[in-house]
């Protein structure tokens, strides 16, 4: 049913419209005399759960940030069947993000472009709502990723993260260093080794016992790629998140010239997929078995949540196929899981 709905009203809805739709539908499932009776139909099967970070995640499979950027759809996403939500990316001051339109479906790459730009209300608010959300009996493991509010300096982006860590780590399960967006100006800079440092360290200080991970782009050189894995592992971290979207447009079938006039933006999706495995082996290779490696970019079905677990992820993640897939996706993976295909 999802398939022909999309294809015959939600493909033909601007995009972040059509999010903004499926969001109120899935805070209505979250809604408890629904939340229960659709965690039956979707919850992860017995034996499918993964320790890491201290806790326990009934499924390896759960949401990336982006798409819950301002902590309203948890309990509708763990009555979805997702093992964890990783909100945001949350910013210390509130923000609209980057003018309209600023988000475009490659229907035929199964790929979505965004240059949302970190539109969220803040993290002042983002911990009103994680309070509220943590009271509660039914929910996911609650990931907060946190990025650098675009009016504040790159020079002084370090206190500007701390100043959300320091509020929103208390209330998280994990804190997410996101310096990989290509939508906020000069962010992708802070993945430099040398400036990334002190950045980690003044970070995970003000984390204190919240475990921190670090997530990174796609697009870095190979050696970037390991050098800061072994920073993660230097300062303390415990885990990467790999990988962002990327600035690439390679491999693609839909028209160049219609490519081009969408503009600049992050690229997710299925023509992410083979970098993003590439990107998590050599992370893998880099750190001790037991740092958390979490793994995104190009993840649709159970069967490439499983070949990221092979590869070395502990836990994964998607987005993008939520568009193309609906809400039943969580699901679907759980299932194909428990099948073993």
């Amino acid at each position: 049913m999802y398939p022909l709905l999309f294809r015959t009203v939600l493909a033909r809805m601007d995009p972040e419209r059509a999010h903004h739709l499926g969001a109120l539908v899935i805070r209505a499932v979250g809604l408890p005399p629904v939340a229960a009776v659709a965690r039956r139909l979707t919850a992860p099967a017995p034996g499918a759960e993964v320790h890491a970070l201290g806790l326990r995640f009934d499924s390896p499979f759960g949401v990336a940030a982006g798409f819950d950027k301002n902590v309203t759809m948890g309990k509708g996403l763990h009555a979805l069947g997702f093992g964890h939500v990783e909100v945001g990316t949350i910013t210390a001051l509130p923000q609209p993000g980057n003018p309209k339109p600023r988000l475009f479906r490659l229907v035929a790459d199964r790929a979505v472009i965004n240059r949302m730009g970190f539109n969220n209300d803040g993290a002042a608010v983002a911990a009103r709502r994680l309070r509220a959300l943590r009271r509660s009996r039914r929910r996911p493991v609650l990931g907060v990723n946190i990025g650098k509010s675009r009016a504040v300096a790159v020079e002084d982006a370090t206190t500007d993260y701390v100043r959300s860590a320091r509020l929103l780590a208390p209330l998280a399960d994990y804190l997410v260093v996101n310096v990989s967006s290509p939508n906020t100006p000069g962010l992708r800079g802070l993945q430099a080794v040398e400036t990334l440092r002190p950045l980690l360290t003044a970070v995970r200080d003000a984390a204190r016992s919240t475990p921190l991970l670090v997530k990174i782009a796609p697009d870095l050189a190979d050696d970037e790629v390991q050098d800061i894995a072994h920073l993660a592992v230097d300062t303390g971290l415990a885990g990467i998140i790999a990988t962002n979207t990327t600035i690439a447009r390679t491999g693609l079938t839909a028209d160049p010239a219609a490519v081009e006039a969408m503009g600049a933006g992050g690229l997710s999706g299925e023509p992410l997929k083979a970098r993003a495995l590439e990107v998590l082996r050599l992370v893998r290779a880099a750190v001790p078995s037991e740092f958390v490696v979490v793994s995104a970019g190009g993840v649709d079905t159970a069967a490439d949540v499983r070949a990221r677990l092979a590869a070395g992820a502990t836990l994964v993640q998607g987005y993008t196929a939520f568009l193309y897939r609906g809400p039943l996706w969580a699901r679907q993976i759980n299932r194909g899981l428990a099948r073993g295909h």
